[in-house]
């Protein structure tokens, strides 16, 4: 039916309508488009630059050199030498079993390491670098440098490794560090970042572990640009972090390597302590490790060994072993009965070998007891009976009120690993802890050093150096932090008065200068160099009254561990102290025999800061001692060490 001309007017103006509004909004559209077109291109152009600059440009950290450490005369004692080695960033890498197979046919891949290095990898962040081998030589770096574009997320990388050249010298003053473990991570409260960097390397023992901030440093960072495959193509700059602190300790090395050379294969430990300072000029003990196994992550064998040694090589037997101090406790008792009025330097009690205390018998070392003693011949003879009176008269509590001010019983404040407190026991602290009433007993056996009482070897070098000077003298063993002087601690007057320190001053001279005191045969004899000193024999086992009957087994014949510990202290010299040592050599039997010549060979190398003249020895004893001095040069400080000097 054809239209008529009216409709088809209407259909064309309807047409043209939505062709307007169409229009209308295309045009619109387009506007639009074209405003967020400008604002993309001009108006947000350096925003959305920045994006595509960060898409190609990574920022690492840089981890800080670790501070070195020193002895007190500057030589040095842990370093950082450097690390060749090959990281790989699995972000960058793609295939990253493919990409070690090519690395594979450049350098060889310990399998253990490689393992451990994908174990890393998959635990890690995919934008962490992670080592897959280090301590490589520079020509298979140079290898893989020459084909990394043939290895997507591998990189060549110099770092620092921590090294010790004393080795066992200061194995544990110093300690070692190692790589960050997830048990390190757990149980230290650091958000440092750089302590997830894998193989990351902290201190894990001794002052590695105990100055670890000051040792690590803050990490630097730097920019490096990567193409679309992740391969760095340039580094864009860096920022250096700040290196650890350097330390310098109270130590002498010379000193320190004869201490540890001279008590030998023993199961011993020798703390040297100036008496003027508080410095410890050394801390042996023995037998020591090799700290630079533990840097890289020790083998098993290599652990197992140290761990299996009855010895105890890791332990620090310094400052963590505690041991009964036997007769070398005598001074404490000595000075708190005189401070107490208690007794008098002339007044005797009756030594008949023993003491009864109801139905037990208290013995003497010396079996047909010593007679009539005074307080001097009961420090130069050693008289168990006599301290055994003097501990009833005054009782447990003014005996550890001396001992501990006198050191023990206090947990010295050094930054060493596991520094232990000891222990000075009272009637309340056995009722606390043992839950059982103090008895008399208890008293004389504390009165010689044995039951409850247990001391460390430091302990007994501070105690002694306390009563060659009579101040509170406080163990420092951070000499300085970056040239800057540690202060000085304590040092303030005991309290007690002079007097009583010259009485038993006195009894400690005769010990080792008298000859019947227990130490005449190791005595010093030029005279501006004589040593007092006291001997100690701590039992570890108990001795029954058939034993008794039939007569002691000597030392010699019991099996190592059931041996008496042998103990001696000392300080010289006499008249002017400079110095106080202690020598504890565990189940060594008597300290007259296996300690005190230890000692007293210690304090001759300390005064004289070096091989001491013979004439410093009694006359019987100097070709015994010529051929000992011979045969400690073969552990000198300057002895090559793997073909560098350990200077």
């Amino acid at each position: 039916m054809k239209r008529q001309p009216k409709d088809t007017a209407e259909s064309n103006r309807r047409i043209t309508r939505r062709g307007l509004v169409v229009g209308a909004v295309q045009l619109g559209f387009v506007g639009l488009l074209g405003m967020r077109m400008r604002q993309l291109q001009i108006e947000e152009s350096d925003q959305y630059r920045l994006l595509a600059e960060e898409n190609r440009i990574n920022i690492r950290l840089l981890p800080p050199p670790r501070g070195l450490i020193h002895d007190r005369n500057g030589e040095t004692i842990a370093e950082n030498t450097q690390n060749y080695r090959i990281v790989m960033v699995r972000e960058d890498a793609g295939d990253v079993d493919e990409v070690i197979a090519r690395l594979q046919e450049l350098v060889y891949l310990d399998p253990s390491n490689l393992e451990r290095a994908r174990k890393e990898i998959k635990r890690r962040s995919p934008f962490v670098p992670v080592t897959i081998t280090d301590q490589i030589t520079w020509e298979e770096l140079s290898r893989v440098a020459v084909n990394s574009p043939a290895l997507p997320g591998i990189t060549p990388d110099v770092g620092l490794s921590r090294r010790y050249p004393m080795r066992d010298d200061y194995a544990h003053i110093v300690g070692y560090v190692g790589p960050v473990s997830d048990y390190d991570l757990s149980r230290i409260d650091d958000q440092d970042p750089l302590l997830q960097i894998p193989k990351f390397q902290i201190g894990k023992s001794g002052i590695e572990n105990k100055m670890e901030k000051t040792l690590r440093g803050s990490a630097g960072a730097k920019q490096i640009e990567v193409n679309a495959v992740g391969r760095v193509m340039r580094e864009l700059g860096r920022r250096e972090g700040d290196p650890g602190g350097n330390l310098r300790l109270t130590v002498d090395s010379r000193l320190q390597n004869y201490v540890q050379a001279r008590l030998g294969e023993e199961s011993a430990a020798a703390v040297v302590v100036d008496t003027r300072t508080g410095d410890i000029l050394a801390a042996g003990s023995t037998p020591s490790f090799d700290p630079n196994k533990f840097v890289r992550g020790i083998s098993v064998k290599d652990y197992g060994e140290l761990t299996g040694n009855k010895y105890r090589p890791l332990a620090n037997k310094s400052v963590q072993g505690t041991y009964p101090p036997g007769s070398t406790f005598k001074m404490v008792v000595a000075l708190a009965a005189l401070e107490a009025g208690a007794v008098g330097p002339e007044e005797t009690v009756y030594c008949p070998g023993h003491m009864e205390l109801g139905n037990r018998r208290f013995h003497c070392w010396k079996r047909g007891g010593h007679g009539q003693v005074d307080l001097n011949k009961s420090l130069e003879q050693s008289c168990d009976v006599y301290y055994y009176d003097l501990s009833l008269r005054i009782g447990v509590d003014k005996i550890t009120e001396m001992a501990n001010k006198l050191g023990l019983g206090v947990r010295p404040d050094i930054p060493m690993s596991a520094v232990a407190e000891g222990l000075t026991p009272t009637r309340a602290w056995k009722q606390e802890v043992k839950g059982q009433s103090w008895l008399k007993g208890d008293t004389l056996n504390a009165s010689i050093g044995q039951g409850f009482v247990l001391a460390s070897p430091l302990q007994l070098a501070v105690m002694s150096a306390r009563i060659a000077t009579g101040r509170a003298i406080t163990p420092r063993l951070i000499k300085a932090v970056d040239d800057v002087e540690e202060p000085i601690r304590g040092g303030e007057d005991l309290g007690i008065s002079a007097e009583t320190l010259r009485i038993v001053r006195q009894g400690m001279y005769n010990v080792s200068n008298n000859r019947r005191g227990t130490a005449y045969k190791t005595r010093i004899v030029e005279d501006a160099m004589r040593m007092a000193g006291k001997t100690g024999t701590s039992q570890v086992r108990n001795i029954t009254a058939a034993e008794r009957a039939r007569g002691v087994t000597r030392n010699a014949d019991l099996p190592w561990e059931r041996r008496d510990h042998a103990l001696y202290v000392s300080y010289a010299p006499y008249n002017d102290p400079h110095i106080a040592v202690s020598v504890v050599v565990e189940h060594g039997g008597g300290g007259s025999t296996a300690a005190a010549p230890i000692a007293r060979d210690i304090v001759l190398q300390a005064l004289y800061n070096g091989t001491p003249a013979l004439s410093a020895y009694p006359q019987k004893d100097r070709g015994r001692i010529e051929t000992q001095q011979e045969k400690l040069k073969l552990h000198d400080f300057d002895a090559p060490d793997e073909g560098q000097n350990r200077a």
